[in-house]
């Protein structure tokens, strides 16, 4: 049985879950509407991937007796001004839900629920996937800076990652 404080450490994990398809699904729209082919995929499919970290917390906290709740979501930015920008939008948001995650793993350390501790190390790993994720494709970034010619080249490569990673069922 899961307590009452896990519960609702989940549950708020839960909506940042939601809340960040959310704001990958934005970013996808708003990248399909600047012509970023690769990059509105990408976004497309983070967001896919969010709602799936979600529902893999929402049938936990139901698993372990616990009530998995929806909640209102706050609605994402819809504007980004550039690409570098709206990637160092995502890159602060991946480090917000890894400091979430982490305070979530601390309760669940001090509250001695091993069980749930265990489940959210998969969570942990996946932060450190996105986190190195997104640093890599800023560097990308930094080195186009303004060139045209790269952009083209950068949605390229982001749609092939994006491809690569959907055909081996893996997260990015």
């Amino acid at each position: 049985m899961i307590s009452e404080a896990i519960q609702t450490a989940l549950n708020k994990q839960i909506r940042i879950e939601g809340e960040s398809s959310q704001i990958y699904l934005a970013m996808a729209s708003w990248a399909e509407l600047q012509g970023l082919e690769g990059v509105a995929e990408f976004m497309y499919n983070q967001s896919d991937e969010e709602r799936m970290h979600m529902l893999k917390l929402f049938k936990y906290v139901n698993e372990r007796g616990g009530h998995a709740q929806v909640s209102q979501l706050n609605a994402p930015s819809l504007e980004f001004g550039s690409f570098k920008e709206m990637f160092e939008t995502l890159f602060k948001h991946e480090l917000f839900v890894s400091e979430s995650i982490n305070e979530l793993v601390h309760l669940t350390f001090e509250n001695k629920d091993y069980a749930t501790h265990n489940f959210l190390q998969w969570y942990v790993a996946e932060q450190i996937e996105e986190e190195a994720q997104a640093r890599m494709i800023l560097d990308k970034i930094k080195l186009i800076g303004d060139n045209t010619a790269g952009l083209y080249l950068f949605d390229n490569d982001i749609k092939q990652i994006s491809a690569a990673a959907q055909a081996a069922g893996s997260t990015l």
